[in-house]
């Protein structure tokens, strides 16, 4: 087993470099010359707001969903039967 975990260890060392290596910089002067490409413009990050909204209300409906079902049990078996 300890010759296992060395071996793994010992790859994890030698194989990070390699992935971890950075890409080569790009051409200078921000690429080529097409407008419609942004020219060296910063991209915008895609808005998380829509999403993140519907999963808030598929969370909460989840949750009362489980709440409902909880305390219906607990009715159930608190009434006796006759």
């Amino acid at each position: 087993m300890k010759k296992i975990k060395l071996v793994f260890i010992l790859l994890a060392i030698f194989a990070l470099p390699l992935i971890s290596l950075p890409d080569p910089p790009g051409p200078p002067g921000g690429g080529g010359t097409n407008p419609g490409a942004g020219g060296g413009q910063t991209p915008v990050g895609a808005p998380i707001d829509g999403g993140l909204g519907i999963l808030l209300a598929l969370g909460l409906g989840y949750g009362g969903k489980k709440l409902y079902n909880a305390r219906k049990a607990k009715l159930n078996i608190a009434e006796p039967e006759s």
